[in-house]
């Protein structure tokens, strides 16, 4: 898979709160750079940090994520979006990196 194709299917994954099938494609040493909190945000780093961090979000039925625009550049994959739960919502960019068909990082930013 490319890496545009790779981001795709992690998206599909997310968007149907699988979080087992969203893990299957990150790499072991996965690098997240979470939101929050203001400004930095935290870094998780492999897949046991990042099922932490990303539980509460795929345990929130009420939560979508809905991807606005994506482009890639070699191994890199940029996706704008838009995040929204029960009270409201955020928009925000991702830039990935894949590594032999995995997401091998995931920074996110959002509109502040």
């Amino acid at each position: 898979m490319d890496a545009l194709a790779v981001v795709e299917s992690f998206g599909a994954a997310w968007a149907e709160h699988d979080l087992e099938a969203t893990l299957a494609l990150v790499s072991d040493d996965c690098v997240f750079d979470s939101t929050g909190p203001a400004p930095d945000g935290i870094r998780h780093v492999g897949r046991d940090a990042i099922r932490c961090a990303w539980q509460p979000i795929f345990d929130d039925s009420n939560a979508r994520f809905e991807p606005e625009e994506t482009f890639c550049a070699g191994d890199r994959v940029v996706q704008l979006w838009r995040y929204t739960w029960a009270d409201g919502h955020v928009r925000g960019v991702d830039v990935f990196r894949v590594r032999d068909n995995k997401v091998a990082e995931k920074l996110s930013y959002v509109k502040g």
